[in-house]
């Protein structure tokens, strides 16, 4: 007997093996890649999503996720997107502009009013309707996420209006209106890639930027920069997004559970965006910044009469109007 042992000890070691080969060959493995830390806004609606998808598809779909830019930032995540090298990527508005022009309509700085409205855009006719938009360059949108609503930081001085952004120097994301609009307000406007920001912001290359404070919070920007202003001037979507390649290799009820997981991947990305316009704010003016919390919002808008007229002509005002007047 004892020499039959390492001979069944062998195949239990192959059965093993073979039933292990079986699962994971039933395991599809899909790859997300997304900009920010897995504490971010982000980092949350994927850990929800990947974890929604495992659940509906009863494990026969794994999401890989690959936080802080590790696929690349989010024009070249788009990019490998397009290709079919990555499968999924949850990108926010920054780089869709220049890839969808009716997509610039949204960066129109104090269109919004607030998250709230915003979240009735999106998830009515209009959103519904942008969402269909992505298919026009090979994408598959499943559903809207947040990154939240941005506000101005700098190292100089307190900002209240048009007037105290005049000659600052501000890293602004690679939108043509979001350069517009500040380039009105007087400052010197750049683009520049968000992994290079902070250390630009560090070197003193520029004077500040703009983003939402849970990104502020999560790129620990306090430490390279002294005023805060809680402007709100532009609100920050972000998409959960498949390759069409990898959107056509899933069966109509992967596809099905994909966007249900979509969805509540994207309400968690808006969830923690909210708490963190509650709650950073504060972890931020204890850690030494000077916060304006209110913005003269009519000197804004009327500095940007002649920039608006522009952006009316270049997406319609019908569709500008229909934004503003949502409830």
């Amino acid at each position: 007997m004892r020499k039959n042992l390492p001979l069944a000890a062998a195949c239990a070691a192959l059965c093993s093996l073979l039933i292990t080969s079986k699962a994971d060959a039933g395991e599809r493995v899909l790859r997300l890649g997304y900009l920010f830390s897995q504490t971010s806004q982000l980092g949350a609606g994927a850990e929800t999503f990947a974890r929604d998808v495992a659940k509906r598809t009863g494990g026969t779909y794994r999401v890989e996720l690959y936080p802080n830019g590790t696929v690349g930032g989010e024009v070249e995540m788009a990019e490998e997107l397009r290709l079919g090298h990555l499968d999924m990527a949850f990108i926010t508005s920054a780089p869709f502009a220049s890839l969808i022009p009716e997509f610039g309509v949204f960066d129109i700085p104090f269109l919004f009013r607030d998250a709230r409205h915003a979240h009735a855009v999106f998830d009515g006719p209009i959103g519904q309707d942008y969402l269909k938009k992505f298919q026009q360059k090979g994408y598959v949108a499943l559903a809207w996420g947040e990154n939240g609503m941005r506000h101005i930081t700098n190292s100089k001085r307190p900002v209240a209006g048009p007037g105290d952004l005049k000659g600052l120097s501000m890293r602004v994301p690679q939108s043509d209106v979001m350069l517009k609009g500040f380039r009105a307000f007087g400052v010197k406007a750049e683009p520049l890639a968000f992994p290079a920001l902070y250390g630009a912001l560090q070197s003193g290359q520029f004077d500040g930027q703009e983003n939402p404070i849970a990104v502020i919070t999560a790129s620990h920007f306090e430490k390279v920069q002294t005023h805060l202003t809680l402007s709100g001037h532009v609100y920050s979507w972000a998409a959960l997004i498949v390759s069409k390649a990898s959107w056509d290799a899933l069966s109509p009820g992967a596809q099905k559970a994909f966007v249900e997981a979509a969805k509540a991947g994207g309400q968690v990305s808006r969830e923690m965006a909210g708490r963190a316009e509650k709650e950073g704010v504060d972890v931020l003016r204890k850690a030494g910044m000077q916060v304006v919390a209110t913005v003269d919002r009519p000197a804004f808008e009327a500095s940007l009469q002649d920039t608006n007229a522009a952006f009316s002509k270049a997406f319609g005002p019908e569709i500008i109007q229909q934004i503003k007047s949502v409830p």
